[in-house]
């Protein structure tokens, strides 16, 4: 699981990144508005943690932004605001959870938990066009065709329809598939992206991943 912290005080994203890598997530983190909504809108984070207060631009317009395309990753605000009116305006601007600084972080992690399971019990199942993937069963059919690919294929195909409807940069998917950070030679997705379109059988009038020349791959609906 990959999440995202947008907190300007160093020494608690510092504290947090240290906690949350020792629960085994995966985390980025910006220390100031502007950053932080540059790589939520990436897509590829699980979860985010806004500060409330942050420079360049509040942790409320980060998530009116962020909410304007992605409506299913939580969102919990880190804030010493905590009158009741100040709650609400949160949660309605798009929040899941809200949890007042200062705060115990073990109570934060079994917050993270609970969006994190909700979200993944939720979620379990993606479908575009005729093509369903099942996290869980770990199965794809097309129709009612059982589709058999490899942990890779499925891995690919997976985090497209995750973010389906959304372009996934070349560097996105040689990060988050293959779990690489580091300068590669990114032409290994074109044969996997290659390999999924010919066990899928997909033609022209229903390839589902198209491809965004110079960029990376997009799944959508025709």
């Amino acid at each position: 699981m990959k999440i995202l912290i947008v907190e300007d005080e160093t020494g608690i994203s510092n504290f947090l990144k240290q906690g949350l890598e020792e629960e085994s997530y995966s985390v980025d983190v910006a220390d100031n508005g502007k950053t932080g909504l540059e790589l939520a809108l990436s897509g590829i984070y699980d979860l985010l943690l806004l500060d409330w207060m942050l420079p360049g631009m509040s942790g409320i317009e980060i998530c009116h932004e962020f909410r304007k395309t992605f409506n299913e990753t939580p969102i919990i605000f880190l804030t010493a605001k905590d009158t009741v009116d100040e709650t609400i305006f949160g949660l309605q601007s798009g929040a899941n959870d809200y949890i007042k600084k200062p705060f115990h972080f073990d109570e934060l992690l079994e917050r993270i938990k609970v969006q994190l399971r909700a979200k993944s019990v939720e979620h379990s199942t993606f479908t575009i066009g005729n093509i369903t993937l099942n996290i869980k069963t770990h199965r794809v059919f097309k129709a009612d065709e059982e589709i058999m690919l490899t942990q890779k294929e499925f891995s690919l195909l997976e985090y497209l329809l995750k973010n389906k409807g959304v372009v996934c940069t070349r560097t996105s998917i040689i990060q988050n598939v293959w779990d690489i950070h580091f300068d590669y030679n990114t032409s290994v997705i074109d044969v996997y992206i290659n390999a999924l379109r010919k066990k899928l059988k997909l033609n022209p009038q229903e390839d589902f991943i198209q491809t965004i020349r110079g960029i990376g791959y997009i799944a959508e609906e025709l």
